[in-house]
């Protein structure tokens, strides 16, 4: 293991020299791409000088504990730095592992949100909209920026579907657990007996796919253009800024009026097709590789129950970690970060676990 992260140490010394050189800054793009690298190696070894330095301390407390020139009172300090380094060690060598597990080449994307209301009806739509809510307050706190390109309301302040852009850094990474079935257990505001009702909800986190990453032949597209309609079908704009594209081969079908101009509804609908085209491509070798997949907090399914949100009892259950908090309020404000902390950890143990098996 050490002798790949010294190899890792001396990419990053030669990446910082690059990235020092004036020439580099002149191409932006191949630029920020050696900056993500560069940030990426730095957390290894940063991590890594920090293990090489507690294990020199380690060794030069237990060379002076052991000198035969020591008096009592440096055997002692030995001794006591000897016990604070081995407590803190095996920690820090720990998060150096989780560091060197390998990254999925998705973390850093941003991604595509798509929310959609299910079993329930008006109550599944507002909560739909609560949870599109959630969200936008999770990515302020994370210093994200979320922008709704698409959303179908019902008139009654619920939506029946959504599809955001969350951009920022290392999106995916964190909301790549929330794919899958959200669960609402509460008392209707229609409901007069009281009775608790459950409804559902989708979700769906596909990471941003680039062109680079799905080619589309312009010739398996079919795109038609309409007028843009707002709630209750009156007409927002007269002209046909609409846009829904049809991608023939799959039959998939991206419909966006957001927006006033054409070709903006068309440049985030071809955002979202290449999404869902490559989350297609995945999906296919991700039922080839079903067993190690489900073994990783879970497949992320949207068919998948993977959260229930209980009202009454104030309560929210993560039901692939079986981890449950009584603070609903706060995480229906955006307070996921111990829901996706722990998510990601046991994602981390689950990959060093398998690392280990394969070794």
């Amino acid at each position: 293991m050490f002798e790949k992260l010294a190899q890792i140490e001396k990419s990053y010394d030669e990446l910082t020299e690059q990235i020092s050189q004036p020439e580099f800054m002149s191409d932006m793009s191949a630029y920020a791409k050696l900056m993500k690298q560069h940030r990426s190696l730095g957390e290894i070894v940063e991590k890594y000088r920090e293990v090489r330095k507690m294990q020199e301390g380690l060794q030069g407390a237990r060379d002076l504990a052991a000198a035969a020139d020591a008096d009592d009172e440096m055997r002692e300090m030995a001794a006591l730095e000897i016990a604070e380094i081995e407590e803190r060690l095996p920690a820090v060598e720990e998060e150096l592992k989780v560091l060197l597990i390998p990254k999925d080449p998705y973390d850093e994307k941003n991604v595509i949100l798509e929310i959609r209301a299910g079993t329930g009806g008006d109550e599944a739509t507002l909560f739909a909209a609560e949870i599109l809510r959630m969200y936008a307050r999770y990515a302020e706190m994370q210093g994200w920026k979320m922008d709704v390109m698409e959303a179908s309301d019902n008139g009654m302040g619920g939506i029946k579907d959504a599809v955001a852009l969350i951009e920022g850094d290392a999106v995916y990474s964190k909301m790549r657990f929330e794919s899958g079935v959200h669960r609402v257990q509460r008392v209707p505001q229609t409901e007069t007996q009281g009775r608790i009702h459950t409804s559902a909800i989708t979700v769906a986190v596909l990471p941003e796919a680039e062109e680079v990453d799905v080619q589309i032949n312009n010739n398996d597209l079919r795109i038609d253009t309409f007028c843009s309609s707002g709630p209750g079908g009156q007409s927002v704009n007269t002209t046909y800024s609409a846009v829904r594209i049809t991608h023939m081969p799959t039959g998939v079908v991206v419909s966006m009026q957001d927006e006033k101009s054409q070709i903006k509804n068309r440049e985030k609908a071809m955002r979202v097709l290449r999404a869902r085209l490559q989350e297609l491509e995945e999906q296919k070798q991700h039922d080839a590789q079903s067993a190690e997949r489900k073994s990783m907090v879970g497949s992320g399914d949207r068919s998948e129950k993977i959260r229930t949100y209980n009202f009454k009892e104030n309560r929210v259950t993560d039901h692939r970690i079986g981890m449950t908090v009584h603070q609903l309020n706060l995480v229906m404000e955006g307070q996921l970060a111990d829901f996706i902390d722990a998510l990601q950890t046991n994602y981390q143990a689950e990959k060093i676990k398998a690392e280990a098996i394969a070794a």
